[in-house]
């Protein structure tokens, strides 16, 4: 038996779908997981890819860098980080990118956080002079645009559906008298069902995640790609073959949480579909890459040979710890297969470096 937390105010007997359950659990002010806590980390409830290692965030800068060249060297570049988390992949990004000067004077840096929390110890984090946060991109005027994204998308609620004989029905949660939650699958509205229908890669799926909050965004991004040229690089763990099950997950203090428990202390988030991703990109006339594994990406961009040179200045000790790091990044049973990286883009060069 599973009860509503008093301070999220679900009204009783009320529907709510998943989506906005899963966003007040979220972002809900002074209560919400992501506006009061520090999610990352040994203290926190899950560590990301650049907070194991910097090799990681050395690699992204020098994507990005490889790609300002194939452009021509644009005197005015636009980078944009879609949820810094606490900063540690900008700060990389910022001593890798003063070691290429031209560069450095030709980018600028954007940070698009939704929280206010985690914007704040951000701000704690970089220096506040070679960086801007933004709430929207309408500051972005002039030169191509990079947008990138770790652990951005999967972090956006989603809502979830299954087929009867002869409707799609939608989940919904709702809040019984007695507080108690309870799970209800009610006929889809007419413009989601269409919506649905219009995707390929949903066709043959009984059971149905759609990030419709998450495509919100990227229509925003899109227009921006549209106007100044560019691309958007997203990093995540997920899924290419059809999945026929509920892939929504909460985990508190690193280990798997009953989904509905420690709502506001415990992270919610899904699996990203990849090939849904990559349809929608297509629908919204850009090009994609295929997509590649962390695994598959990393080694492309030369992550082994730059350990290997990190490591002669280095004792035995900090070997140890460099490559068992990075074998996290890219160990087929650990991060190495499970996240995967997809770029879409408008720009006329059609060859980028981690890609086929």
């Amino acid at each position: 038996m599973i009860f509503a937390p008093r301070l999220f105010e679900f009204k009783k007997n009320k529907l709510i779908p998943i989506d906005e359950f899963v966003e007040k659990a979220l972002y809900k002010p002074d209560i919400g997981y992501y506006t009061k806590k520090i999610p990352f980390g040994k203290r926190g409830d899950f560590i990301t890819a650049p907070t194991i290692s910097n090799l990681f965030s050395e690699i992204i800068s020098i994507w990005v860098i490889s790609t300002w060249e194939k452009l021509g060297k644009p005197k005015n570049f636009n980078i944009v980080e879609l949820g810094p988390g606490d900063g540690t992949l900008v700060k990389v990004l910022l001593n890798v990118f003063k070691k290429f000067p031209s560069f450095y004077n030709a980018k600028k840096l954007f940070l698009f956080e939704k929280s206010k929390f985690l914007t704040k110890l951000q701000r704690e984090n970089i220096d506040n002079t070679e960086v801007k946060w933004i709430k929207n991109f309408n500051n972005i005027k002039k030169g191509p645009v990079i947008f990138f994204g770790n652990e951005f998308f999967d972090a956006i609620s989603i809502k979830q559906f299954k087929r009867s004989k002869k409707s799609l029905l939608e989940k919904y949660y709702t809040i019984r008298d007695d507080n108690e939650i309870f799970e209800i699958f009610k006929k889809a509205s007419v413009n989601d069902k269409k919506m649905i229908n219009s995707f390929k890669t949903l066709k043959n799926l009984n059971f149905i995640e759609f990030p419709k909050n998450g495509f919100d965004e990227l229509k925003k991004i899109i227009k921006k790609i549209s106007i100044l040229k560019g691309c958007i690089l997203l990093v995540d763990y997920g899924y290419l073959k059809e999945n026929n099950q509920s892939t929504l997950q909460s985990v508190f203090k690193h280990k798997k949480n009953f989904l509905l428990k420690n709502l506001g202390k415990s992270d919610i988030t899904y699996h990203v579909n990849f090939s849904l991703l990559s349809e929608f990109f297509l629908k919204n006339k850009l090009k994609v890459k295929k997509t590649v594994t962390q695994r598959e990406f990393l080694n492309r961009m030369g992550i082994k040979l730059r350990a290997e040179i990190l490591s002669k200045k280095m004792k035995f000790r900090d070997q140890s710890d460099l490559y068992s790091r990075l074998q996290r990044l890219i160990d087929p049973g650990q991060m190495g297969h499970l996240f995967k990286i997809i770029l879409a883009y408008n720009l006329k060069i059609n060859k980028y470096p981690g890609f086929k």
